[in-house]
């Protein structure tokens, strides 16, 4: 029986074709799974990308709102950033939490992890829940210009299935919220505020 998660690519030579402080991008000259020669460009993220699902006393959550250059347009997400891949996920996941809403937690968990754009990139996501809030003040980059929408987390998990929200660790990590509450696996902290009340 064939083994199909055997590399079924074969690389020839690679390149560097650009860096920055964020990524570097590479040309592999390949030859695919069917042995025909071409090239195959990969992007490789320096830092660790992050997302946090803050979830205060009364059920809340916290949503940023900004314009992705990339896309060319208006984006709702869940708090996130990067953190380098030899810092502890959660010492970053903390420090992006306070920098984007001026939020502390007392209480942590690792809720999902995630390969985005795995076709071009190997970036990976490590997406966090946090409760126990006590609020400070935001400190964002100068980079970002953001909004702060803070609204029961029903409703955020709504904006994702309708498609109002589209980032991918912002869905993620909301669905995967939901799934946590129908099925009571939320902390037992937070289980009060989310009753399971559908099937």
């Amino acid at each position: 029986m064939q083994d199909d998660s055997q590399n079924p690519w074969t690389t020839l030579a690679s390149a560097e074709r650009y860096e920055n402080p964020w990524i570097r991008v590479v040309e592999h000259q390949v030859l695919n799974p069917s042995g025909k020669p071409g090239i195959y460009g990969t992007v490789h993220f320096k830092n660790l990308a992050l997302g946090v699902l803050p979830v205060d006393a009364e059920g809340h959550t916290y949503l940023v709102g900004q314009y992705r250059y990339p896309l060319g347009r208006y984006s709702w997400e869940i708090p996130e950033g990067g953190g380098r891949h030899d810092v502890d996920p959660l010492t970053s996941a903390k420090r992006e939490l306070m920098e984007e809403v001026g939020l502390a937690a007392s209480h942590w968990q690792e809720i999902i992890h995630l390969d985005l754009s795995n076709s071009v990139t190997d970036e990976r996501a490590v997406c966090f829940l946090a409760w126990g809030l006590t609020q400070g003040d935001a400190q964002p980059d100068d980079t970002e210009k953001l909004a702060i929408r803070r609204l029961p987390v029903s409703e955020a998990i709504a904006m994702a299935v309708r498609g109002d929200i589209t980032d991918a660790m912002s869905v993620a990590a909301l669905l995967r919220f939901d799934v946590m509450a129908l099925t009571g696996a939320l902390p037992p902290a937070l289980r009060p505020l989310f009753p399971v009340t559908r099937r």
